[in-house]
């Protein structure tokens, strides 16, 4: 991976490898007495965990917690964060917050969300199939093509991160059993590449209701009048892409925000608003749980919990 250390670049190696999502994070400027330099780098994981350094605890939550946002908008973001305290203000593409942990300077990183291609299972071995693997490719998709026998031998479907979609297009091959597989995983995108009568035959022979029916494409693909194989292929791809982005379009503002982040606490010694995360600091006093931004607040508050009894 260019311009990364080692031990990160086989990191990030292995995130793709397992189509796992991951936030690279850049130092793009730093003012002293800041820790970290341009050019530091930190990989950020969808749990929240942090690899590598972008600076000391006083930044590391802020870069935890717009980073996880990122990997939900799919959006890069530029973050810029300040010594002091007050309410963060935000611009298109970038965000400004206060920290009142910060000794001084300020420091601007730039979350780059790094998602895994969208994973599109075609089921079949046909002349639509191999085109839509091909096609597929060309528009940056994991396509993954399988015999439909391979769906019926106790395997199944498996349900899988992020958007995807599974496309039947076995001509007649085992299809009941590749679409009643599709939607017992709640695979987002199922079509049925078919005529309009043998679909609604199909469709019919399904052992379900009819509201799961509705969720089943078919004849697949938007009306362009497509004839050969490949014109099949560009018809359902542009179908999938269509929804995909209307998906995005109407999802409402409070699902911008990932469960790991939906959750914050003020720290009770600084103040800072910590994400609730597996790899947050933490304090149990009292039967009560805090949260810390760094090691520092967290000994502090430990050793005299009555002291800030107020912010907590």
């Amino acid at each position: 991976m260019d311009n990364l250390p080692a031990d990160l670049a086989q990191r990030a190696l292995a995130y793709e490898a397992h189509h796992e999502p991951y936030v690279r994070a850049t130092v793009v400027r730093a003012e002293r007495p800041t820790s970290a330099r341009a050019g530091d780098t930190a990989l950020l994981d969808a749990d929240g965990a942090l690899h590598g350094f972008v600076g000391g605890n006083c930044v590391q939550d802020s870069v935890r917690n717009y980073g996880l946002q990122t990997l939900v908008s799919g959006e890069p973001l530029l973050l810029r964060v300040l010594p002091g305290t007050g309410s963060r203000t935000a611009g298109e593409g970038a965000v400004e917050v206060t920290n009142p942990c910060l000794s001084g300077g300020a420091i601007e990183i730039f979350l780059q969300p790094q998602l895994p291609a969208p994973h599109l299972l075609v089921v079949g071995d046909t002349p639509v199939a191999r085109s839509l693997s091909a096609l597929g490719a060309c528009l940056d998709l994991d396509v993954e093509l399988v015999d439909s026998g391979g769906l019926t031998g106790g395997t199944g479907i498996q349900p899988v991160p992020g958007d995807a979609a599974v496309i039947v297009a076995s001509h007649g091959r085992d299809e009941e059993a590749a679409l009643l597989a599709a939607l017992a995983a709640n695979i987002p995108y199922i079509a049925l590449v078919a005529s309009a009568r043998r679909a609604a035959e199909v469709l019919a022979s399904l052992d379900v209701d009819d509201e799961a029916r509705r969720l089943i494409h078919s004849p697949a693909g938007l009306a362009l009048g497509a004839r050969t194989p490949a014109e099949t292929a560009l018809a359902i791809l542009a179908e999938y892409t269509l929804l995909r982005a209307q998906g995005r379009d109407r999802r409402p503002a409070a699902a911008t925000v990932p469960a790991a982040t939906a959750l914050q606490a003020a720290d009770p010694v600084c103040g800072m608003q910590v994400s609730i995360t597996g790899t947050a600091l933490q304090a149990t006093v009292r039967g009560a749980v805090r949260y810390f931004c760094s090691p520092g607040c967290r000994n502090a508050y430990v050793s005299d919990p009555e002291r800030y009894a107020a912010l907590s």
